[in-house]
């Protein structure tokens, strides 16, 4: 432990999500030492969003032995611009809805201590680096599998930013061109997260059921009904129609880490998020996929791993990883 880490032993994490807003204090190891959140929405600005935050942080700084105990605050939130401490024209929050709000500045000039944003698949990347399974690799792809399929790309030791503070969006390179595809949230048609999240799962499901007749322990459920976790749970007992659906899912998510192992070359694949929980009924397909379609000069070289970090904490993690990485 460092000096400074001795003196200033806790960052601040805080998982900003579309409902929650949930705070930890987190020390070097990842050892989560206090909790606390607010509803997300509710809140006519940011202004008022960040006092409320604020005002619920304070027992646990207390807690800990006061701010001159905390080094920095990490925030992982959606459409945040790590260069401009920005969240920026978010759809899920009704304060930065259609607007960019200057989060980071807000926070820390109310708490008095240096804050750092990225978005919430980058905290992911940064967690695994400081906390999880990719500890001591420099080069590395972490792909989150949600409600949408994010990603944070490590190249040589750094996360990649790009120009503008947004690079890295692997969830939204086109799959299926042309008509065919099916159209995604951020306006475009075939992207991955279309298929391969949470919510593409589902949709691939009641698509099948349309176009077979083949019996499935998925037709007891009323179709809109039917969510991944359904699709995992009778995978599970051995349904068929299920199974093909991870193949399905998993092959497309294979032959995409294919094209991105052309360039960035990295050394692990890691899988972030609730359909991981799938295990080998998406890893599998994945792991073959890969092998099917990636240049031979890069087959058997990466590994494919699933996040180390607990699942219940391990947004919080991965955004405290950010203030350990801030540098002011």
């Amino acid at each position: 432990m460092t000096e400074q880490q001795t003196l200033k032993p806790y960052v601040i994490g805080l998982d900003l999500g579309g409902t929650n807003s949930v705070f930890g204090i987190v020390d070097a190891r990842g050892e989560i030492k206090a909790t606390t959140a607010i509803k997300t929405g509710g809140f006519t600005s940011v202004e008022s969003y960040v006092k409320a935050s604020v005002e619920a942080l304070q027992p646990i700084i207390e807690q800990v032995g006061g701010i001159d105990k905390i080094k920095a605050m990490g925030v992982g939130a959606p459409n945040a611009n790590y260069y401009c401490g920005t969240i920026e024209y978010a759809p899920n929050l009704p304060w930065a809805h259609d607007t960019k709000v200057p989060l980071a500045k807000l926070f820390s000039d109310s708490l008095g201590i240096p804050v750092a944003i990225t978005n919430d698949a980058n905290a992911a990347a940064i967690g695994e680096m400081v906390y999880g399974v990719a500890r001591g690799m420099k080069n590395f792809i972490v792909i989150t599998l949600g409600t949408g399929v994010g990603s944070g790309i490590v190249v040589n030791g750094q996360l990649l930013y790009g120009s503008d503070g947004f690079a890295g969006e692997l969830g939204h390179v086109t799959m299926v061109r042309g008509s065919e595809g099916r159209t995604c949230g951020c306006g475009r048609t075939g992207c991955l997260e279309a298929y391969c999240s949470a919510t593409g799962v589902a949709r691939t499901a009641r698509e099948m059921l349309v176009k077979t007749n083949r019996p499935s322990l998925l037709r007891e459920m009323n179709p809109d009904d039917i969510t991944s976790l359904d699709v995992s749970i009778a995978a599970g007992k051995g349904d068929e129609l299920a199974k093909e659906i991870y193949e399905f899912t998993g092959n497309m998510l294979g032959e995409a880490c294919a094209d991105f192992a052309a360039f960035s070359s990295p050394e692990a694949f890691i899988f972030f998020g609730g359909m991981v929980k799938a295990g080998e009924l998406i890893m599998k397909p994945i792991r073959e996929a890969y092998d099917r379609h990636v240049m031979p000069i890069f087959r058997g070289k990466a590994k494919f791993l699933v996040s180390g970090l607990d699942g219940a904490s391990a947004a919080v993690l991965g955004a405290s990883a950010i203030g350990w990485e801030n540098r002011e």
